[in-house]
């Protein structure tokens, strides 16, 4: 019989509990790239530009709450910014 220590117990309800709050927040993250990708698709540039800022909130908030590295949020960032600046070039 393996010896089972109540410190592995609680560390695993910490895990169940780490894991869903990270699923639940990189859940959130993902949407709203997808939805600011979808305005760009739709070149609707007013839409884009609110949404952008929306994700931007979203990546900060998973950085905050130590789901993504602070790398990634602001490359992700940069290169949801690019594509709806693109569309702004785009158009004039």
């Amino acid at each position: 019989m393996p010896v089972i220590h109540k410190s592995t117990i609680k560390r695993a309800r910490q895990t169940l509990r780490r894991t869903q709050r990270n699923r639940a927040v990189s859940s959130v993250v993902r949407g709203v790239m997808k939805k600011v990708l979808a305005a760009v698709e739709e070149k609707n540039r007013q839409e884009a530009t609110a949404l952008l800022r929306e994700a931007t909130a979203a990546l900060s908030k998973a950085v905050s709450k130590g789901v993504l590295k602070r790398n990634t949020a602001s490359r992700r960032i940069s290169r949801l910014a690019a594509r709806v600046n693109s569309m702004a070039a785009a158009r004039t």
